[in-house]
């Protein structure tokens, strides 16, 4: 049976050139960067090179970037640790409804202890508009928090054009990156961003390791506190590894890669909008490597274990929520039925996706759709 993975947005695997790349400092080049001794101060090369690297990828100051374990914790990091370090004189945070679970529970969290959050509805495609984030800013405003590209639907948001309303009223702006970094090119000065999350694991690095790059003078609360790693703003020892990691899948970024997967996404979609009843929730604009369909009259769970037994991977939601059989909450902000989302799956392209592995995917998706709607209780 062919083995087909397709669901890039969950996950990569690490490019063997990562891989070679972080090997050294496991068992060679171990030193802690905190000692003074040679090891260490080897070990704090490394670290301090991976850190260059990184900020010139994103147009930021060695300085502005914190590694930490995970885009999950960079996000918690700028939502509490700006409602936090600020609550002496504002308590409103703007976010949009199709945020990442991390960021969607942190909000909640910070609701709980008295903190007010907007959440600002999107389109039929999942994209936010800049004027209805302008409406939602009140006088305690601090933190806009906008994704910027959604992990379920690939849709771009128009953070430059928010991050401009944001510096115009002195409010911190921030962007969950994880599905955009590597995919296209991102400059935080031309985004207008005060921080930016992302996840190595998504751009064919390590898991384990994520970044945030937090723009000087920006008043934020650590989250962690101990030996004052990354300049004091997240103590734990270094994990040099995994950071020489991320640099690396930086450097890898390829033009050709994104322009390949355009090709891949026009022909996925015309062959799949061939099938009757199908439906693309992705806008056309999107980025190209995450592609959302629905189908009328079978579950989305039911494709997925279908194709998996086909030797398909692919995803009926975002694969932080997809085990938890339930309607995903960007599909219903974008006014679709949770009849209608409960039948979505969520396509995702990467590095060595193949047009003869979208063959072999078209072909088993029109044969089992056929095959569930045939038991389908909805059946007319």
């Amino acid at each position: 049976m062919k083995k087909i993975y397709l669901d890039y947005a969950a996950t990569t695997p690490v490019d063997p050139r990562v891989f070679s790349e972080m090997t050294p400092y496991f068992c060679d080049n171990f030193g802690n960067t905190m000692s003074l001794h040679s090891f260490g101060q080897e070990a704090r090369m490394a670290l301090d090179k991976s850190r260059g690297v990184v900020a010139d990828f994103i147009g930021a100051k060695p300085e502005e970037i914190v590694f930490t374990s995970s885009a999950t914790e960079s996000n918690n990091f700028v939502l509490k640790g700006i409602a936090f370090a600020n609550r002496d004189r504002c308590n409103h945070i703007i976010i949009s409804s199709i945020e990442h679970a991390c960021i969607m529970e942190s909000a909640n969290w910070l609701e709980s202890k008295g903190f007010e959050i907007t959440r600002v509805p999107v389109d039929r495609h999942g994209v936010v508009n800049a004027n209805d984030v302008l409406k939602s800013i009140n006088k305690k405003t601090i933190l806009i928090s906008i994704m910027h590209v959604n992990n379920e639907l690939g849709s771009i948001q128009p953070i430059a054009e928010i991050g401009k309303i944001a510096k115009e009223n002195n409010i911190y702006f921030h962007s969950d990156c994880s599905q955009s970094l590597g995919k296209i090119p991102i400059n935080v000065n031309d985004l207008n961003l005060d921080m930016l999350t992302a996840s190595g694991h998504k751009i064919y690095g390590p898991k384990g390791i994520g970044i945030l790059f937090i723009k000087r003078g920006v008043k934020i609360d650590p989250l962690l506190s101990g030996g004052g790693q990354e300049m004091g703003l997240r103590s734990s020892t270094s994990n040099v590894a995994l950071a020489v990691g991320f640099a690396k899948a930086c450097e890898l970024f390829n033009q050709e890669e994104k322009e390949k997967l355009v090709e891949l996404r026009e022909y996925l979609i015309d062959s799949v909008l061939l099938i009757p009843g199908s439906r693309l929730n992705s806008p056309q604009s999107g980025i190209p490597g995450i592609i959302n369909f629905s189908f009328s009259g079978v579950e989305g769970e039911a494709i997925t274990i279908r194709l998996d037994m086909d030797g398909i991977a692919v995803s009926t939601g975002s694969a932080c929520s997809s085990s938890k059989l339930r309607a995903s909450h960007v599909l219903l902000a974008t006014g679709m039925r949770p009849e209608e989302a409960h039948g979505s799956l969520r396509v995702s392209m990467g590095r060595w996706t193949t047009k003869e592995e979208i063959n072999y995917f078209l072909e088993s998706l029109n044969k089992n759709i056929n095959q569930l709607r045939e038991i389908s209780p909805f059946k007319k």
